[in-house]
């Protein structure tokens, strides 16, 4: 969305900060031995503690607050009480919501307790690729570039990008124009990033696959050819300097 006066800031950082604060706080309750139900639930109360309602599940009657990814899916996970958390498990827990009619959204992927089957690496490049990605975003730098600096980035660490999700803009609803932040360079975009806009900007960073397919329960996202892959997001305002942060409370940088 364009920010034209300061109370659609004021709106956009105060549901920024509810699902920021809402991923880091189920990050930090992940435990061996929950399901991922239990995890979903107790995210869906700290929404509820804000006013705030679940976008997925507003959206799209998604079946869960929050979408819960484990080890080989790749986005759009369904919370399940049949879904039991291990050791090393590779998580990723994207959020997204509605406050006050702002929107906001913003994901990230880590590794439960020892990280026993090496995906650190995975996760780590796909946060720093995120930080370089968005930290390069300002008014006027075509979309595409950051594309093209996202893929580059991760052949560099020996990894490759899902070339059918992306980032989107964000604000007045859950997608909006932009939709097209792509994770690779497509020569005909030719648009650019508009200064004072708010914008979802994620990484989905590959093993192996190149595109993500939906599996029969219809949300499920798994990877073409297998493998791993991790996601991180941010919901920043775009300047004509560096970009504003909006879901930094989930601190998936530090």
């Amino acid at each position: 969305m364009s920010i034209s006066k300061e109370s659609e800031l004021t709106g956009m950082k105060q549901v920024s900060e509810v699902v920021g604060t809402t991923l880091r706080l189920m990050r930090e309750y992940a435990a061996v031995g929950m399901s991922t139900k239990e995890l979903d639930e107790y995210g869906g109360e700290i929404l509820k503690s804000y006013g705030a309602k679940s976008a997925p599940n507003a959206t799209y009657d998604f079946p869960g607050y929050t979408c819960i990814s484990v080890n080989k899916e790749v986005a759009h996970g369904i919370p399940s009480a049949k879904k039991i958390l291990k050791e090393g498990d590779l998580i990723n827990i994207d959020v997204s919501a509605e406050l006050n009619g702002f929107w906001s959204d913003n994901g990230g992927s880590f590794v439960l307790g020892r990280d026993i089957h090496n995906y650190s690496p995975l996760v780590e490049a796909s946060k720093e690729i995120l930080k370089k990605a968005v930290y390069s975003i300002k008014g006027g730098v075509r979309i595409a570039d950051i594309g093209q600096l996202i893929e580059t980035e991760a052949k560099k660490r020996g990894f490759s990008v899902i070339k059918n999700l992306a980032g989107h803009g964000v604000g007045r609803s859950l997608h909006e124009e932009p939709e097209n932040i792509l994770n690779y360079r497509v020569k005909t975009n030719r648009e650019r990033f508009r200064k004072n806009t708010t914008v979802a900007v994620e990484t989905f960073i590959s093993t192996k696959s190149t595109v993500a397919l939906t599996l029969n329960d219809g949300w499920t996202l798994v990877g073409n050819k297998g493998g791993f892959v991790t996601q991180h997001e941010q919901t920043i305002l775009i300047t004509d300097k560096e970009p504003v942060i909006l879901t930094e409370s989930n601190e998936i940088w530090n």
